[in-house]
């Protein structure tokens, strides 16, 4: 049965691959019981719950009669999904970004419709689209950022932001936008109840009149969606075609950069971009949206006119204009001071809450994964400094909490440097190199 849905899954992204305007009137049955046990076991298993406090292990007690029981429902039409427990992680030091945290089987269900989707959309989305898409990563997006500025005749970048884009999608353009391609009312039913579905917070329901359901596996698919037809598409068709000169995107989910020949028609785009996120009830940040000169001119135009490079931040790093030791241009890449500054805090308030709690050694472990993780990510070509800073910081930190496991102090930079030669920890180092040139096919 699992082999059946996947090969149904293959027909239809063959399908929609040959033909861009097939709509799809049978997709719903595909929730059948293989499939979504599935879904199920593809959950993480130490996932927080919803509000039905049912972890992922407790529901796999009886998990065959739970998804005969769910698939039934499913069928008749009566499964409606319940409210996500909404929770607040930190986005800086002042602001909170919210997360809804949906029950078991809203993950279960959210997953397959998620499948399903991706089928359907992968044919459709654009090369310059890189978030939560599968074999497409942060990194090919910044290669791709990389070699368009690097290679291409651009001068000017426009720096955007979308205002709160997961709270704000319109629920009526969604749909509009999913009609496109799917006409099977049971699953675009599902997806409308996900989207009211709403989420608790203090003790009372929140309904939701826009916004995706943040924190579940269908809010990316779904944003994609959005921004596919919204952005992706009426840049390629309607913007690239018709202003002076060459202009290029990079999109990573809700973030994306605009990189322009001309100034004139820099300026155009970011005129043009507002008022047509406006059109669907967006909005892009008065503040955080803007046009800057950039590109291989940048240095001596800055030097010229008495100010410094303008630089600009995209998926935690700041791009800058530098040059190679030839002295020709190279665009530079470094973790932004925010991300760093909140890798440090986080760091140290991990090691404020086990210091006195758990051994060196298994602090030694968790650290070494904590380091690892930053690395894998900041680890780019040109960051090499940020990363050796990280590293010393960390050690810094690692250094002081130490003593003050005990009134007095247990660690000597001699005794540490000499317990670090016995029991490394991750060295600092390039992860993923942007050097090497892209194939000409392959840049945006």
């Amino acid at each position: 049965m699992e082999h059946l849905t996947q090969t149904k899954l293959a027909l239809i992204s063959r399908r929609a691959r040959q033909d861009s305007k097939f709509q799809f009137t049978s997709l719903a049955h595909l929730l059948n019981t293989e499939f979504l046990r599935e879904c199920y076991l593809s959950l993480g298993k130490e996932k927080a719950s919803g509000i039905d406090g049912k972890s992922w292990h407790e529901y796999g007690e009886q998990l065959d009669e739970n998804l005969e029981d769910l698939v039934q429902r499913l069928k008749a039409k009566w499964y409606k999904p319940l409210p996500a427990r909404r929770v607040y992680i930190p986005k800086n030091n002042k602001e909170y970004r919210p997360l809804g945290l949906p029950a078991i089987e809203d993950k279960i269900v959210q997953k397959g419709i998620a499948r399903i989707l991706e089928a359907i959309y992968e044919a459709d989305f654009m090369d310059f689209s890189y978030g939560f898409r599968p074999k497409r990563s942060c990194h090919q997006a910044l290669k791709a950022l990389n070699d368009t500025i690097m290679f291409k005749p651009v001068s000017y970048v426009i720096e955007a932001d979308i205002k709160g884009f997961f709270d704000n999608v319109s629920h009526s353009w969604m749909m509009r936008f999913l009609e496109v391609r799917i006409r099977d009312s049971s699953l675009l039913l599902l997806i409308r109840r996900f989207l009211k579905a709403g989420y608790m917070e203090s003790g009372k329901l929140i309904r939701s009149e826009q916004g995706t359901p943040q924190g579940g596996n269908l809010s990316p698919i779904l944003a994609n969606i959005f921004l596919h037809y919204v952005l992706d598409l009426w840049f390629a068709k309607r913007v690239k075609p018709n202003v002076n000169g060459r202009c290029y995107i990079v999109r990573y989910a809700d973030d994306f950069i605009c990189m322009v020949q001309y100034q004139q028609s820099a300026r155009e785009i970011e005129r043009m971009l507002r008022e047509r996120f406006a059109e669907f009830g967006l909005t892009l940040h008065p503040e955080k949206t803007r046009t800057i000169s950039f590109g291989r001119f940048e240095r001596d135009n800055a030097k010229r006119q008495g100010r410094r490079p303008n630089t600009f931040d995209f998926l935690g790093f700041t791009h800058y204009c530098g040059h190679s030791r030839k002295g020709k241009f190279l665009l530079g890449r470094k973790t932004s001071r925010k991300k760093f500054v909140r890798a440090c805090k986080q760091i140290n308030a991990w090691l404020r809450a086990i210091r006195s709690v758990i051994s060196i050694k298994e602090i030694w472990r968790i650290l070494s994964s904590k380091l690892r993780g930053h690395y894998n990510y900041y680890g780019v070509s040109g960051n090499s400094r940020m990363l050796a800073e990280f590293g010393y910081v960390t050690i810094r930190a690692v250094m002081r909490w130490l003593n003050h496991r005990s009134q007095r102090q247990s660690f000597t930079w001699k005794q540490l440097n000499r317990y670090l030669a016995h029991y490394r920890l991750p060295k600092p180092q390039i992860v993923h190199n942007f050097y090497k040139p892209l194939p000409s096919s392959e840049v945006v």
